[in-house]
């Protein structure tokens, strides 16, 4: 059954064409992921099913019945109201009805009529149940129970898009559209929301650059590229094989095209001169006027290439990290943090937000300092750093790409500086921009080029593929792979922890499990559980909770 379709469907802006005559039916039941290069069109492709973006041709259409629901980004609504009533106000009939009865119920004189018939309304909306529900979704996001009854103005950033989240999806829409539903969300509460949405029986269509994520919860791909929307059938591994091998069968047609043209052309230009062969000549003239050769239009997906190399090779021994302990107030986030990283380890930090993964590599580069221990970086080590909220780079908002580069390596002539530029898909006339007018994927890859410049022995990666498109992040792990020395990286991406990852220190409340391995061998390991066991995350995060409580009720006896 179609939820929702678009029928010839263009979006163009200013003189740019993003895609046209796209025609599509979503059906229930389906989960359909969105992809293609930044800046191609997938955003906008949502915004328009939402009904936030006017086509520029063709038509969005659906059963007048059928509900949309899309993420919302203005929390500030919301600052003064408790964090469960958030959720629960993603029903607006039973939010209505649960406002009316508490009214009645606080009214000095009951109108049991009225009563009456708003209870019905409770209670067709789910309310004895929604609550409930609300706060399941709330736990599976991350945010405690202790917390469901305080104002939403308590909550990072971060979590309060969480919340938001959770209100949409306790909305249950018929038509479920997600905008990059993973940032902000740990490895947990990513496998947590695919869960959901893998028991999710309405229409679902979502817009991530998480392979792992795609991969798990996509019954078909949306492909955003040769100005055209393509769908697949599969999740996003199936996707790359289909749309590879229908690229290599229309360049092969083409080129058989192109030959057998060819090939009548040689003949007229031999025989064109000769009697015997005139009318023959004559005919392949014709022949060939026939011939169409098509044209393929160029992928907007371009993959970048990311150059670190090390200026010289580390000593054995290359960092020491001994009883580190950081904490906020009351809030103790690292304690007794103790490790050793060798040459060329690729140490990935994984861990719920909020755990510390950040405050450590802060501390290991030197730009906050711990409370308690030591960090000792070995012979030749000069950490490079990659700061995820990119910071450093933004305070230089009125400075050029070229001229802001330009002063790791001033001894370099323009050429070079232009050239490390261009790697990262900075063109002739990007290098003039102003630092401030870049989006977040440009000033992910401008720190990267000043990496590739700088050439430091150690890499420090904070969430260094936040902001890149799909190619993007499969050209990192190639660049991170080939860099010759070690590499420390925090990461919410599955994907690119188990494409480069050699060792994992996995940072909980319980301490620290520091493991020599991949991402996959960990998880054997560990018996923790990713998209492949959602399941058992829950579990085991529940489990932990009821032992920390059982502990914490015994302490204090």
């Amino acid at each position: 059954m179609s939820a929702i379709r678009i029928s010839e469907m263009s979006m163009a802006y200013g003189g740019r064409v993003l895609f046209e005559k796209a025609s599509q039916q979503f059906d229930a039941g389906k989960r359909y992921g969105i992809v293609g290069a930044n800046g191609s069109g997938k955003s906008t492709l949502l915004r328009a099913l939402s009904g936030e973006e006017e086509p520029t041709l063709g038509s969005v259409e659906k059963p007048a019945s059928t509900r949309v629901g899309a993420l919302k980004q203005d929390h500030f609504e919301y600052d003064d109201v408790p964090i469960l009533d958030v959720v629960l106000m993603g029903q607006p009939e039973l939010w209505s009805a649960m406002q009316e009865r508490e009214e009645l119920l606080a009214a000095p004189d009951l109108d049991l009529d009225r009563y009456g018939e708003v209870e019905d309304q409770f209670v067709v909306w789910g309310g004895y149940a929604a609550e409930a529900a609300a706060s399941e979704i709330l736990e599976g996001l991350a945010i405690p129970t202790a917390v469901h009854r305080e104002p939403l103005s308590i909550l990072s950033g971060g979590f309060k898009l969480r919340v938001l989240l959770a209100q949409l999806l306790a909305s249950e829409p018929d038509v479920l559209l997600l905008d990059e539903p993973t940032n902000h969300l740990d490895i947990v509460s990513i496998a947590w929301l695919e869960q959901f949405l893998l028991g999710f029986k309405a229409c679902a269509i979502i817009v991530s650059h998480d392979h792992r994520f795609l991969n798990t919860t996509c019954t078909h791909i949306v492909d955003v590229d040769y100005e055209r929307v393509t769908v697949y059938p599969g999740n996003y591994e199936s996707f790359e094989l289909a749309k590879a091998c229908n690229r290599e069968r229309k360049e092969a047609e083409i080129s058989k095209v192109e030959a057998k043209k060819a090939e009548q052309e040689a003949f007229v230009r031999r025989f064109k001169a000769k009697a015997s062969k005139a009318r023959q000549a004559q005919s392949r003239v014709k022949q060939i006027a026939k011939m169409t050769v098509e044209t393929l239009p160029t992928s907007s997906r371009r993959k970048p290439l990311f150059k670190l190399g090390a200026r010289r090779q580390t000593g054995k021994r290359v960092l020491e990290v001994k009883g580190l302990n950081k904490a906020y107030g009351d809030n103790q986030v690292l304690s007794d943090v103790t490790f050793t990283v060798l040459q060329s380890e690729r140490v990935a930090v994984i861990g719920a937000n909020g755990i510390g993964k950040s405050t450590l590599l802060k501390i290991l580069v030197g730009a906050l300092e711990a409370d308690a221990g030591t960090v000792e970086w070995g012979h030749e080590a000069q950490p490079g750093w990659f700061q995820q909220d990119q910071g450093d780079i933004k305070s230089h908002e009125s400075s050029t790409l070229l001229d802001w580069l330009w002063s790791f390596c001033a001894d370099m002539p323009t050429g070079h500086v232009r050239g490390k530029l261009a790697e990262v898909h900075f063109r002739r006339d990007d290098v003039d921009k102003k630092i401030r007018a870049l989006s977040g994927g440009e000033l992910t890859r401008l720190s990267f080029a000043r990496l590739g410049v700088q050439q430091p022995t150690v890499l420090v990666l904070d969430e260094p593929s936040n902001h890149l498109d799909l190619e993007g992040i499969e050209a990192l792990s190639e660049g991170l792979n080939k860099y010759p020395n070690a590499i420390l990286f925090v990461s919410h991406d599955r994907w690119l922890v188990s494409k480069v990852a050699t060792r994992i220190i996995a940072i909980s409340e319980d301490g620290v499990d520091d493991f020599a391995g991949t991402y996959e061998e960990y998880l054997h390991h560990s018996r923790a559980a990713d998209h492949l066991d959602v399941g058992q995350v829950i579990d085991q995060e529940r489990k932990s909770k009821r032992e920390r409580k059982r502990k914490k009720k015994k302490g204090k006896r």
